[in-house]
């Protein structure tokens, strides 16, 4: 079952994200949702199994440029997490389509998202939902003087 997240949820999406992106604490990911669910340009999912929560999914409209689309807002796609003890049961597909869904109704005719070039299972899974590849980027920084 896929349920739109709230308030009451934080906790628990916080727990799963930081799965998904292990730089970040619980408190931190628990701030950042907190705020997300106030706003109404983001939606948080929550995908469970017998009444346990095993993954999310989080999604956002963008308005700046979104490559390869040609709209504007954009559904995007921000991060997705299944439990590795729970994937490829369409857990993720059906999280994804809660995404598009809401995107959908807020007005948006295209979805986007993106993943690491070293991600293969993100890759994998992009493609096998609809995904067109549309760029590959690497990112570059340094320090100024």
């Amino acid at each position: 079952m896929i349920k739109t997240a709230a308030k009451e949820d934080v906790p628990v999406l916080a727990r799963l994200a930081v799965c998904l992106w292990n730089g970040h604490s619980a408190a931190e990911m628990e701030a950042e949702y907190s705020e997300l669910l106030s706003q109404e340009e983001a939606s948080l999912f929550l995908a469970l199994c017998e009444g346990k929560e095993i993954g999310f999914a989080q999604c956002q409209l963008r308005h700046d440029y979104v490559e390869g689309t040609k709209s504007s807002p954009v559904g995007y796609l921000e991060g997705i997490f299944v439990k590795p003890e729970f994937r490829h049961r369409g857990y993720a597909k059906k999280l994804l389509q809660a995404c598009e869904t809401w995107a959908m109704e807020m007005g948006c005719r295209e979805f986007a998202s993106d993943c690491e070039l070293g991600n293969a299972n993100s890759f994998l899974f992009h493609k096998s939902v609809g995904f067109t590849e549309v760029n590959r980027v690497i990112c570059f920084t340094k320090p100024l003087k």
